[in-house]
């Protein structure tokens, strides 16, 4: 079984090939038609089996198939990490895959200045990973909008 036969669109093909990866993982091959479906999945694998590839890829196709508001982007998609390294793991990950759409993403933790989270999150951003600490310091300060997520 290729990525091809997973119903993906060509630019995440693309971005799957310049990665140099040519087959899914299993738990990218039973996750992903569902995902794609719009279902629910609870999922669990060892490190390194592309569980982030599994939701990732899914959920860039699923934001790039509506139509962009208008104006400010506002959160369409969060993802909530327990570390700030898993954090920038996932955000590189949506970075790497969504390269060939049209989609921002941000990544938002703690242990660093917020100024600059809070600027890129008013410029908008399709995709938000964020650690429960700084959303809540984002909440809070009124600095991200989740009403569309």
């Amino acid at each position: 079984m290729s990525f091809d036969t997973l119903g993906l669109r060509a630019e995440l093909l693309r971005a799957i090939s310049d990665q140099g990866y040519t087959e899914p993982t299993p738990i990218q091959k039973k996750a992903i038609p569902v995902i794609l479906q719009g279902k629910d999945v609870m999922a669990g694998a060892q490190t390194g089996t592309g569980k982030t590839a599994g939701f990732t890829l899914p959920l860039l196709q699923r934001l790039s198939e509506t139509s962009l508001p208008k104006g400010r982007r506002p959160v369409r998609a969060l993802v909530i990490t327990p570390t700030r390294e898993l954090a920038a793991q996932v955000g590189a990950s949506v970075e790497t895959y969504g390269r060939h759409l049209h989609l921002r993403s941000a990544v938002v933790f703690g242990g660093v200045k917020i100024n600059p989270q809070i600027d890129k999150l008013r410029r908008g951003v399709d995709v938000l990973v964020a650690t429960p600490g700084r959303l809540l310091d984002h909440v809070s300060q009124k600095t991200v909008d989740l009403s569309k997520v």
